[in-house]
């Protein structure tokens, strides 16, 4: 950095898209720049050219997925001996927790005592399980997701700056694909521009919230139907409805979703108070039971469907949720919306 100090071993973790990757690639470039400023490489000189086109001798990257046994790693140990153009090797482990425990002992071994000329950084998306002992011996960074505001400004400059014909629909597209990755939602944008605009079929649990805050059985059924024939799984389904459930649930608490437009956050409170705490509680039991079941069912359509009828119909419903939101509607002194229409007799 721009006080000469530098670790010989860095730990990034965070979720897929925090730039994990990136921030590594810039270290390397800042600790090989001929023409650094401020701790900041110039990006035009050869070698940060060299790291940016991925020709390199001074960046070496592997996916710990892949490279994952202790034979690999014991060779990626014996190159990182060997010197390099530049004034530091720097190497790049991605999903280092999914190291074996051999490998990871061969790296432990390097990382106690690394040769002066190299810089681990280690990437990953799961630091639980990456060894205490690894984790001890780096400098651990967290990355997180980025806020709404963030995402929506850093689209918008990009628009701007690529003079892109898109609507505000291919910006809220953008922002519920990415889920506060800015990698992701940038993606998302791209996806749009190739395909001209956003198809209107990328939200399938719209219509079945509608018929789940409606209580009506045959609206849900038939939403899904219809979700189907627009080509979507039934577990893109399932997860869009838990996703939009917890927003709804989250916001009917009081809490505050992530990476939410203006219209996700209105649509998600009518939902709230439509199906209300208890409603939203079943509905999540429910929905998230359907897709650990989807995994083993012969049609993943009939644990969803079934879901759905517990939701609509209560009284099909004999779980003990189902009953707690019965007996708070009692208390309140009234009924569960779908009772009203229980059929006679």
């Amino acid at each position: 950095d721009s006080e000469e100090r530098v670790g010989h071993a860095y730990l990034f973790s965070g979720p897929r898209g925090t730039g994990k990757t990136t921030i590594a690639r810039v270290l390397a470039k800042a600790l090989n720049c001929e023409n650094l400023t401020d701790g900041e490489p110039c990006g035009e000189c050869d070698s940060c050219l060299a790291i940016e086109q991925g020709t390199s001798f001074d960046l070496q990257e592997l996916d710990a997925a892949s490279n994952n046994k202790v034979d690999e790693m014991r060779e990626l140990i014996s190159r990182a001996a060997l010197g390099s153009p530049g004034r530091n090797k720097v190497y790049i482990l991605d999903e280092v927790h999914m190291l074996s425990t051999g490998a990871s002992n061969a790296l432990l071994k390097t990382l106690e005592e690394p040769p002066d000329h190299v810089t681990f950084v280690l990437a990953t998306t799961d630091p639980q399980k990456v060894l205490p002992t690894i984790r001890s011996r780096t400098q651990h960074f967290e990355l997180g997701l980025l806020p709404a505001e963030q995402i929506e400004s850093l689209l918008r400059d990009v628009i701007d700056d690529a003079q892109l014909e898109v609507g505000e629909d291919a910006v809220a597209f953008a922002l519920r694909k990415g889920s506060g990755s800015a990698r992701d939602s940038l993606s998302a944008l791209d996806q749009v521009v190739a395909a001209g605009g956003v198809t209107g079929g990328d939200r399938p649990a719209t219509g079945v919230l509608e018929a789940l805050s409606a209580h009506d059985l045959g609206q849900a059924l038939t939403a899904v139907a219809e979700a189907l024939g627009r080509g979507h799984d039934p577990r893109v389904v399932g997860g869009d409805v838990l996703a939009r459930l917890r927003n709804a649930f989250l916001i009917r608490m009081g809490g505050s979703p992530d990476s939410l437009t203006e219209a996700d956050t209105t649509e998600a409170a009518e939902v709230g108070q439509a199906l209300g705490p208890a409603g939203l509680t079943r509905a999540l039991e429910a929905i998230g039971e359907a897709l650990l079941e989807m995994r083993q069912a012969p049609d993943p359509r009939i644990p969803l469907e079934v879901a759905l009828v517990r939701l609509t119909r209560p009284e099909s419903d004999i779980s003990s949720s189902a009953l707690l939101a019965r007996i708070e509607a009692l208390e309140a002194g009234g009924v569960p919306a779908a009772s009203a229409s229980r059929p006679a007799g």
